[in-house]
């Protein structure tokens, strides 16, 4: 999806997959910035653009940027669009997709924010023993 001033952003979804289409759009955002391949104040094409290329619903799209956005990954600009935001770089946007993860792990396996923390800590100290 391109436009004049719009980046490349070459994105699948595959709508058999069990991963949400907003989470595919979002994870393959993602690596694109983490790649390189989308750098800061790079456009993304409009939420209804991508929505249509992709042949799922403009909500879906929202969503997706909706949580890019929140991860510091992109930053919406009334004007300007959707654009990958000045501090996304690359390791940092990784450890974030990392942090998310674990988070909806840790979630998922019961833990309150404590337990979550702990595991954290534990790892943090084991790693630097070895």
């Amino acid at each position: 999806m391109t436009g004049p001033d719009v980046a490349r952003l070459d994105v699948t979804v595959d709508l058999a997959s069990g991963v949400p289409p907003y989470e595919q759009v979002r994870t393959q955002v993602v690596a694109h910035v983490s790649a390189g391949h989308l750098r800061p104040g790079d456009r993304l094409p409009t939420i209804r653009a991508l929505a249509t290329e992709l042949g799922i619903a403009p909500g879906t799209v929202a969503r997706a940027y909706r949580e890019l956005e929140e991860a510091g990954v992109v930053v919406g600009r009334r004007r300007a669009g959707t654009v990958v935001a000045d501090g996304a770089v690359a390791a940092d946007v990784l450890v974030r997709t990392a942090a998310r993860e674990y988070v909806e792990a840790a979630r998922a396996a019961g833990l309150d924010d404590e337990a979550a923390l702990d595991v954290v800590r534990g790892e943090l100290a084991r790693t630097r023993e070895d």
